[in-house]
């Protein structure tokens, strides 16, 4: 596994619609590690192969939505959101774009459709930050930013404080 370089926002290939993976093969594997291993490494909890700067629809996400258990890498391949309801709001950065941080309105619940690494269909529940993770990573496939969705990046000052109201609404109950 290594570490591969995360393309800034401004890069040309953030852009670009990513082809289907069609060969499921070591190469796919190395990629799927390396991204593993570079989104941990920059504590993300999803990257997209463009990120990386593969024009393939291939995508990993931290799931962390596990209360008695550790939090776990989840690969898609040439994945498709099948169903999404409920609604979130909240601040939402991405590893392309360090330090920027916007109000981005996503599902709280999606199911996605993907295959391994090996090519196998398989489908796959997220909620919270999981489903914000697998929209924003989708997205990149497409060419999009959370950037796009967003009315303004947010100040210091407003991360703060929608953070600081977050926690005293927790407090409270």
């Amino acid at each position: 596994m290594a570490l591969r370089n995360i393309l800034k926002e401004g890069d040309e290939a953030l852009s670009k619609h990513c082809r289907p993976v069609m060969d499921f093969n070591s190469r796919l594997h190395e990629l799927l590690d390396d991204m593993a291993e570079t989104m941990l490494e920059a504590n993300g909890v999803g990257l997209a192969a463009p990120q990386v700067g593969v024009l393939r629809r291939a995508v990993v996400v931290l799931e962390t939505n596990v209360p008695d258990g550790e939090e776990y890498v989840i690969e898609l391949v040439n994945p498709q959101i099948v169903e999404a309801d409920g609604e979130q709001e909240s601040p939402e950065g991405c590893l392309s774009v360090p330090g920027a941080f916007g109000m981005v309105k996503r599902p709280s619940h999606v199911r996605v459709r993907a295959q391994d690494r090996n090519g196998e269909w398989f489908e796959i529940e997220g909620v919270d930050l999981t489903a914000r993770a697998f929209c924003h990573e989708l997205d990149h496939l497409d060419g999009h930013m959370f950037t796009e969705l967003c009315d303004h990046i947010m100040t210091q000052e407003e991360l703060d404080d929608y953070y600081s109201r977050e926690q005293a609404q927790e407090g409270n109950e």
